[in-house]
């Protein structure tokens, strides 16, 4: 676990240091940029394979987007569910997914190279190492199953930068994103994104219930807890711990038959409300925050901070569960996330100083921050009412 404090700037931030860096780094640019150095590192022994990784790597970005489609049709024609079940040949594969014989044949080998499927014995065709995580993992497939909303927006991606005033695709998705008001969302407005968020809520709420385990609290609030899976997800670890969520209104009429379908009823309170203008509700020890600070300005999230801080007793504890660029998430963060928050018109992912610097602000302390064990896509922040 690692904590973040204020100190004095290290060497390498003097300004003399930084000017010498800054020439050597303009060197390399140019040489890595110079056509004989290309040629002359791919012919050297000692630089080939740097420069034939290098390569791979860049190829790799240029060829990200027929990825991802490759993945994306193999959810959408359900092949991971129909190989779990036995692996088949190409015709009864083809004729499973609807498919021409050659058109099945392409993809089949796309994926094996993608590691999603593998060749077996007679001609068959099985999952592959990662086609077997997504089968086991619902919240992995529909996560994929709406990126396309996420691809549409990102066909002009300059257009997306210039922030035109067009609606995105991303933006209708999540409906909290473009109105002013949440609140006034009805059921249906939320019932896409709230069904998304509840089958991918578990990889997140296994990361966190390890990185801070609650056997010693009491009761937990989970703030824009959705449909109620991540206290679920608590409720089955902790057969001790109170229950409590917020959320808007229409979500939350989602979250009142979701926990008492579980057997959690007598366990929760439920509160609606605006997060934004409501108070929270008082007699929590702890409070999460899962995947909700990175929808929003830094302002809203201030002020998101203070109402948790006023809400929870002395002593009380904040899990903020977000990607942390400075952690190891760098691509997944900075990259997937900062384009995806772009597309849905609001929010961005923040360093552990910067969520330091706005925890201290709002009254906490003792700000620590761990990685989930899967080092996909969460970062725990725990800080101390």
């Amino acid at each position: 676990m690692l904590s973040l404090g204020r100190a004095v700037a290290p060497f390498w931030e003097n300004d003399t240091v930084q000017a010498v860096i800054d020439r050597v780094l303009s060197l390399r640019d140019r040489m890595y940029a110079s056509a004989r150095f290309q040629s002359a590192a791919a012919s050297f022994y000692p630089t080939r394979l740097i420069a034939r990784r290098r390569a791979y790597d860049l190829f790799d970005i240029c060829a990200g987007f027929v990825y991802s489609q490759i993945l994306a049709a193999c959810v959408e024609l359900g092949i991971f569910g129909i190989l779990r079940e036995a692996p088949l040949d190409l015709p009864s594969l083809a004729r499973r997914c609807g498919l021409p014989i050659d058109a099945a044949q392409r993809l089949a080998d796309a994926a094996v190279a993608l590691r999603l499927l593998e060749k077996r014995s007679k001609g068959r065709y099985g999952l592959g190492a990662l086609g077997a995580a997504v089968a086991g993992n619902p919240g992995v497939a529909a996560m994929v199953g709406h990126h396309r909303h996420l691809y549409a927006d990102l066909l002009d991606p300059v257009s997306l930068l210039r922030r035109s005033a067009k609606p995105t695709e991303l933006g209708k998705y999540w409906p909290y994103a473009a109105t002013r008001q949440p609140s006034d969302l009805s059921s249906e407005e939320v019932a896409g994104y709230s069904a998304l968020m509840a089958s991918s809520q578990p990889i997140v709420a296994d990361e966190v219930l390890d990185a801070y385990p609650l056997q010693r609290c009491r009761c937990l609030l989970d703030v824009g807890g959705g449909e109620g899976t991540f206290l679920a997800e608590a409720a089955a670890r902790f057969p001790h711990l109170q229950l409590m969520l917020f959320d808007i209104p229409a979500v939350i009429e989602r979250a009142k038959v979701q926990l008492e379908r579980r057997g959690l009823g007598p366990r929760s309170k439920i509160f609606g409300g605006d997060f934004f203008s409501d108070p929270l509700p008082k007699g929590a020890d702890v409070i999460s925050l899962i995947r909700i600070a990175l929808d929003h300005d830094d302002q809203k999230v201030l002020t998101l901070l203070r109402s948790a801080h006023a809400a929870l007793g002395a002593g009380g504890v904040l899990l903020i569960a977000e990607p942390l660029p400075d952690m190891g998430h760098e691509p997944m963060a900075s990259a997937y996330f900062g384009f995806y928050l772009m597309a849905m018109g609001r929010g961005r992912v923040r360093t552990r100083e910067e969520f330091t610097n706005l925890l201290i602000e709002a009254g906490f302390k003792n700000v620590r921050f761990c990685k989930g064990r899967r080092v996909l896509q969460t970062g725990v922040v725990i800080a101390t009412a």
